[in-house]
């Protein structure tokens, strides 16, 4: 069993290599003639082969549920975080949206190329406070540009089946800018584990929820989205 799923594997980064690489050029030369929207949507048709690849080469497939409630606007997106599937989906599934990730990805050949194209918010996760004042800031930025904004709050990949810690500067954006605060739970990590070879076949679940308003604290409106999104964890997980 596990030798063939390690020769299915191999076959789906066979092929996630080649999509990254002419994606990746595709985006930061062509794709930086055109405005932002055109460029993400450019960006998104190599992030939707990525995910058929991945159905057709290791049999993960994928459902959505509460897909009505994305709202038409933008907005800030608060998701727990287990795997790269995540990323690849909601760039697509959110755009024009712009993503928080650390800078170190930027210096990814082709891969990263690609991402700084695409306007993300590049935080240095080595100085903390730092990296909350350049969310805040480069997300008014993008926010007033049209775009929404995705957060991981864990800061780092979790197992599936454990959770972390939530940041609160999701919270803190989405109040600062008065936008809606979108809760999104999956099972990513279960059939994608994060820094592991071996994909499993099955169904992951992604839930979005209800946006919540952007009141009060960023302390508590942080706790409504972790509170919503474990529980849905638990259930779909």
């Amino acid at each position: 069993m596990k030798a063939w799923l390690a020769l299915r594997s191999a076959l789906f980064y066979a092929g996630y290599a080649v999509l990254v690489v002419v994606f990746g050029l595709l985006v930061c030369t062509v794709g930086l003639l055109l405005p932002i929207g055109p460029r993400q949507a450019l960006a998104s048709v190599g992030n939707g082969l990525v995910l058929q690849w991945l159905r057709l080469t290791c049999g993960v497939r994928f459902v959505v549920e509460g897909a009505e409630h994305i709202p038409r606007h933008p907005f800030v997106a608060v998701s727990n975080h287990q795997s790269p599937w995540e990323t690849y989906y909601l760039q697509r599934a959110l755009r024009p949206v712009s993503t928080i990730l650390k800078r170190e990805l930027l210096r990814i050949p082709f891969f990263g190329w690609g991402l700084w194209a695409v306007r993300p918010i590049v935080i240095d996760r080595a100085q903390p406070k730092r990296a909350a004042r350049q969310v805040l800031e480069q997300g008014k930025q993008r926010i007033a540009a049209g775009l929404s904004v995705v957060v991981y709050p864990e800061g780092t990949r979790i197992p599936h089946g454990q959770f972390g810690s939530y940041a609160r500067s999701a919270a803190a954006l989405a109040i600062a800018c008065g936008v809606p605060l979108l809760p999104v739970a999956h099972n990513a990590g279960r059939h994608w584990p994060a820094r592991r070879f071996l994909k499993y076949p099955g169904t992951i679940t992604v839930v979005f929820g209800k946006p919540l308003a952007p009141e009060g604290d960023a302390r508590a409106l942080t706790e409504r989205a972790r509170l919503w999104i474990q529980a849905e964890q638990r259930r779909i997980g």
